[in-house]
């Protein structure tokens, strides 16, 4: 069933890159928002329990219906939750290995750069996209420490974002739309699937997670 899961959101992921290659709202608003929870159903079935990286597909879900929606401010609650899952990765991140003294220095180095050269151009979104950014840096550091895999898809989602603040100063890739999303879908997936063979089985319980029983029946 865990390749299902898996097959599931490649076919999912398909019909959103076609969606996004032929401009059209009503399959992007059908696939995208299912791109998350289809990991999310991968994961907890391997763990069984609610983690950061659980926590964190739940906000890039939220933060995914966002920004289909359009407008500045349907786009800034989206960065919101996006904030929020970047906090989530790197919470589990962090308590799962030490990334290398490099990586911190390699993604605090582009923080500040890909911030300089854009700042100009963001006005009122300067300040948002400078503290998301740095959440997303952190994650994508901590990322490293957990496996390579892990590793690879902080980067890509680092990619993905990086296009969308190209985007959000004005200037227009060709193809920036596809990228973005080819390159999140890539994220999302090696995130998840790496979380999942770095984690200890479900019996290994780390304090502080929840079961999933628990939380729905708090729910």
């Amino acid at each position: 069933m865990r390749r299902s899961w898996l097959a599931l959101f490649g076919l999912v992921a398909v019909v959103e890159l076609v969606g996004v290659a032929l401009d059209s709202t009503v399959l992007q608003w059908l696939a995208k928002p299912l791109l998350a929870p289809v990991l999310l159903a991968y994961l907890l079935q391997h763990r069984r329990r609610v983690d950061a990286v659980a926590a964190g597909l739940v906000a890039a879900t939220t933060g995914d219906v966002a920004l289909l929606v359009p407008g500045r401010t349907a786009f800034l609650v989206g960065m919101g939750f996006f904030l929020v899952a970047q906090l989530a990765f790197l919470a589990g991140f962090r308590r799962r290995g030490r990334p290398p003294v490099l990586a911190w220095a390699g993604y605090l180095l582009a923080w500040a750069v890909g911030n300089a050269l854009l700042w100009g151009a963001l006005g009122p979104l300067r300040l948002p996209v400078l503290g998301y950014s740095l959440a997303l840096c952190l994650m994508a550091a901590a990322a490293t420490g957990v496996s390579a895999r892990v590793g690879a898809g902080g980067a890509f989602f680092l990619v993905s974002d990086l296009l969308i603040g190209v985007g959000a100063a004005g200037t227009e890739l060709p193809g920036a739309g596809l990228l973005v999303m080819t390159t999140y879908c890539a994220a999302l997936l090696l995130i998840t699937t790496g979380w999942v063979a770095a984690s200890p089985p479900a019996a290994g319980r780390p304090a502080g997670e929840r079961p999933v029983a628990g939380r729905v029946a708090a729910g």
